[in-house]
């Protein structure tokens, strides 16, 4: 059975409280959780930023804006899409929001089928994203726990090489070669030469992520 805290969350930031109950229950009706803050300084020390979801902003709001907050977000690693919410929109401040890292910029009042629509949208993102992050990390542990001799073998079958040509740079038998190829199959959980190139190419080359 799922658990309420396994459906995904909007964190909702509005100082109009008629605006955020209203929002709340809106959001409510196509079964996300929704929890509201007035105060922008609240929101941000008591965000879940672990949370599958996305993020409402007004951008006016006294004492921090939407703006500043999502930069905030932003610099503190947060990987929920923000989707920020104004009534009085400028073509700059617009641009400021996408280059800042907004998801969408909507206009107040905003249409209730476009930001339902705009919400899910994000939420599915969010899922993504996270599915890749955890793929990744779960691959950076499988090389992790490749031997020096396996790493050298890696580096040079995503290269292209073929197991003779590996066993010459290398000093090995094709035998050999090909024994470490099984094991390389085996601890990084790959059934085949493409997905193994696909997942591990960037960490065999030195690169940080799969």
């Amino acid at each position: 059975m799922t658990s309420p805290l396994d459906t995904p969350l909007v964190q909702l930031v509005d100082d109009d409280q008629a605006v955020r109950d209203a929002l709340a229950l809106l959001i409510g009706t196509i079964g996300l959780r929704v929890r509201s803050w007035a105060d922008p300084l609240a929101f941000l020390r008591e965000v879940d930023r672990e949370a599958i979801g996305a993020i409402v902003l007004d951008v006016r709001m006294p004492g921090l804006g939407g703006l500043q907050v999502l930069e905030q977000l932003v610099a503190s690693g947060t990987d929920q899409p923000v989707v920020l919410l104004t009534g009085h929109g400028t073509v700059e401040m617009c641009r400021r929001a996408f280059k800042g890292g907004a998801a969408e910029f909507l206009e107040k009042p905003v249409d209730d089928d476009l930001l339902l629509e705009t919400l899910q949208q994000a939420v599915r993102q969010h899922v993504r994203s996270r599915e890749r992050s955890q793929a990744d990390r779960a691959a950076r542990e499988r090389h992790a726990q490749l031997s020096p001799r396996e790493h050298e073998v890696l580096a040079l079958v995503v290269e292209g090489l073929t197991n003779k040509e590996i066993g010459k740079a290398l000093g090995l038998s094709p035998r050999t070669v090909e024994a470490h190829r099984a094991h390389l199959f085996d601890k990084l959980e790959v059934a085949s030469l493409a997905q193994l190139v696909r997942q591990y190419a960037a960490l065999a080359a030195g690169g940080g992520t799969a």
